[in-house]
């Protein structure tokens, strides 16, 4: 993949964060990420690429959805894969709570798994804890193992997982060990990938959480040099008929990175919304704002935190308040 490119994946969450910013705390999470959505479509339409979203935000019918199988770019460039979440947490950010982000992952065409938009069981750790993880384990076994390879005690470890119903006797079970338990309302990517950084403070992340959102997680637990095994989790015929068609035939298959995410060639970027696990969010400024993204290569490893100081005077389609 052109390296040149990756900047101009930033301009996109950047836009899309931009445009989400606006409506923080308002209470419409619709009109949160439609405003999302359109920033980086706008963007997109400007960049050399010849690109087609795998892993969307809806149907070719649910306009303005990023849907999958749209082609973004210029159409003149390097065929890639992408994978999107203009607006990660749009209760979230509705709600003006922490952790919302913009998101995506880009690929060469055909390396990330086409996840269709349903429930996906995962477990996720970095770097130092790969190879001490079992999707099909007990809660009690992976958090020995992570202890271990970590060389901290086990009420030293911080593991997130999404407050819902299901968890709630693994949630016991991890504090009956000790483990300090994180939980989130929404949004898995950020607390994967803050698995892979060393100053992320996240050790584990665990639970059933959104499809895509698994594989952008493993886009960049890939270009970190984490690990995730995951398993798709369909609740009815009609989302495993969705996974045969996307190509998926064993949908009760475990996961491994390479099936996840074929190569290293990959990039990962996000920008804060609101503050989170991963990013600050967006501040605004008396005549413009400020942005903070996470910009990661697979296959040179490089990780890029970038702070932008955008002056609405030279860009005045941000100074665009529509919220109000």
């Amino acid at each position: 993949m052109e390296r040149q490119l990756s900047l101009d994946f930033v301009r996109v969450t950047e836009a899309a964060a931009l445009a989400a910013a606006r409506w923080v705390g308002r209470g419409n999470k619709d009109a949160a990420d439609g405003a999302a959505v359109e920033a980086m479509r706008a963007v997109f339409d400007t960049i050399h690429m010849n690109g087609r979203v795998v892993i969307g935000e809806g149907e070719m019918d649910e306009a303005p959805m990023l849907y999958i199988g749209e082609h973004l770019g210029d159409n003149d460039g390097p065929q890639l894969d992408v994978a999107v979440d203009p607006l990660e947490g749009t209760s979230t950010a509705a709600k003006g709570l922490s952790g919302a982000i913009s998101v995506m992952a880009i690929a060469q065409k055909g390396q990330l798994l086409h996840a269709p938009d349903m429930y996906m069981d995962k477990i996720a750790v970095g770097p130092a804890a790969k190879g001490c993880i079992h999707l099909d384990a007990p809660i009690e076994e992976n958090l020995r193992n992570v202890a271990v390879a970590l060389g901290k005690e086990m009420d030293d470890l911080t593991v997130v997982i999404l407050d819902r119903e299901r968890h709630e006797d693994m949630i016991q079970r991890a504090r009956k060990c000790g483990a300090r338990i994180r939980l989130l309302t929404d949004g898995d990517v950020s607390p994967a990938a803050a698995c892979g950084l060393a100053n992320g403070g996240v050790d584990l992340m665990i639970g059933v959480g959104g499809a895509p959102e698994g594989v952008l997680a493993a886009v960049a637990l890939r270009c970190l040099g984490g690990e995730m095994q995951a398993r798709l989790w369909p609740e009815d015929e009609h989302d495993i008929q969705r996974a045969k068609d996307l190509g998926i035939e064993d949908v009760g298959k475990l996961l491994l990175m390479d099936d996840l995410v074929r190569d290293d060639d990959v990039v990962f970027v996000a920008t804060g919304i609101t503050e989170g696990l991963l990013l600050p969010g967006v501040t605004f400024t008396p005549n413009g704002a400020v942005t903070h993204s996470l910009l990661m290569r697979g296959k040179s490893g490089t990780v890029r935190f970038i702070e932008a100081r955008h002056r609405f005077d030279k860009k005045p389609r941000y100074a665009f308040k529509g919220a109000v």
